[in-house]
C-alpha cells in the first residue's frame, strides 16, 4: 500500500473525481477525511470508505472561510494526530460569455476555486512545517489555458497553478510536495450538464477519443502523493487525453 496510513484531507469529495480521489487513496491505505459542503454525500462517502475497512470521517466545511478551515485541521489533527496530505479539489462553474458575466459570477469562482486552496494550503503548512513532510496536490483544469464562456473558471484555475509554483517553492524547505494536476473533460456531474452539442464537439477536440474518468485522475494523485514522487514538486501535469496538446486527432 503505497500511502498506508496517511492521513489525507480530500475536498470535494462527496462526488465526482473527489469521490473517486478518496477511494482510491482509501484502497491504497490512507485515512480519509471527506470534506464537502454537500453532508448528506459526504456522510455517505465516508460511511463507504468505513464499510471497505478504511479508517474515515466527513466534515460539511465551506472551505473558503477560513475560520471553518481551521477547525477542520484541528479536528482531523485531533483525531489522527498528524495530517499528511491535502487534495483541493473542491471547485464551482458559472459559465457566462465575459460581456454577460456578473461580478457574482466572477466572485463566487475565484473564492472556492482559488481563495480556498490558499487556506487550505495555508493551514496545512504549518502542520508540514512541523512535521518536514506533506504533500498537496491541487486539482486545476485544462481550461487554465483559456476556454470560451469561463473567464472566471479559467482564471481561478491559472491562479491555481501559480499558488502550486509558489507553494512548492515556500514550502520545499520543510521536505514538502507541492504539485497540480490539470484535467480534461470528465465524466462527472459537472460535465454531464454540457448540452449535447456542445459535448460532441469537445470530444473531438481529445485525441484519445473519450472523455477521462474519475479513476484517470485518482491514479495521478496517487502517484503524486506517493514516495515514488518525492522528486516532483511544483508541476503541473494534464491528465486530459491529449486535449492540451492542440488539435484533435480527426
Amino acid at each position: 500500500m503505497r500511502v498506508k496510513d496517511r492521513v489525507a484531507i480530500v475536498t470535494g469529495a462527496a462526488q465526482g473525481l473527489g469521490e473517486g480521489i478518496a477511494l482510491r487513496l482509501a484502497e491504497e491505505g490512507a485515512k480519509i477525511a471527506a470534506v464537502d459542503v454537500q453532508e448528506e454525500g459526504v456522510n455517505a462517502i465516508a460511511e463507504r470508505l468505513r464499510g471497505m475497512g478504511r479508517e474515515a470521517a466527513a466534515f460539511s466545511t465551506n472551505v473558503a472561510d477560513k475560520v471553518q478551515v481551521q477547525a477542520l485541521y484541528e479536528a482531523v489533527a485531533a483525531k489522527w494526530g498528524r495530517i499528511d496530505i491535502l487534495v483541493n479539489n473542491a471547485g464551482i462553474t458559472r459559465d457566462a460569455m465575459m460581456k454577460n458575466m456578473t461580478e457574482d459570477q466572477w466572485d463566487a469562482v475565484l473564492t472556492v476555486n482559488l481563495k480556498a486552496p490558499f487556506l487550505l494550503i495555508q493551514a496545512a503548512s504549518r502542520y508540514f512545517a512541523e512535521q518536514k513532510y506533506g504533500k498537496v496536490v491541487n486539482i486545476a483544469s485544462r481550461a487554465f489555458l483559456g476556454n470560451v464562456g469561463q473567464a472566471n473558471y479559467s482564471a481561478s484555475k491559472g491562479g491555481l497553478v501559480s499558488l502550486t509554483r509558489t507553494s512548492a517553492l515556500e514550502l520545499a524547505r520543510y521536505g514538502v510536495n507541492v504539485n497540480c494536476i490539470a484535467p480534461g473533460p470528465m465524466n462527472t456531474p459537472m460535465v454531464k450538464t454540457i448540452p449535447q452539442d456542445v459535448f460532441d464537439r469537445m470530444l473531438k477536440s481529445i485525441p484519445l477519443g473519450r472523455i477521462g474518468e474519475p479513476l484517470d485522475i485518482a491514479n495521478a494523485v496517487l502517484f503524486l502523493v506517493s514516495d515514488e514522487a518525492a522528486f516532483i514538486t511544483g508541476q503541473t501535469i494534464f491528465v486530459c487525453g491529449g486535449r492540451s496538446i492542440g488539435a484533435a486527432l480527426v
